[in-house]
């Protein structure tokens, strides 16, 4: 069965979302990263479903969105369904 393309929404600043992309870069996971202080639409998006946070990364999967602020190995591996260890 095929992965539901994983969207990490970031900022270039964020030493949590570099974290979260070696995590899934560690593990051969494919994603698509969007900046939201080049994206406004996307920093929208970002603010309403972190209850109005500002909180990056912010991950997408299947229409469901969750934060990983601060970087925390088990909850992401647990929020995506893959291995703690590469």
């Amino acid at each position: 069965m095929e992965k539901a393309p994983i969207t990490i929404y970031s900022t270039s600043w964020c030493g949590d979302c570099r974290l979260a992309k070696q995590f899934l870069k560690e593990r051969g996971v494919e994603y698509r990263e969007v900046n939201i202080d080049e994206e406004p639409e996307a920093e929208e998006l970002v603010l309403r479903v972190n209850n109005n946070l500002r909180k990056v990364p912010t991950f997408e999967v299947d229409g469901r969105y969750f934060s990983c602020s601060p970087f925390d190995p088990y909850q992401l591996s647990e929020e995506l369904n893959m291995p703690l260890n590469p």
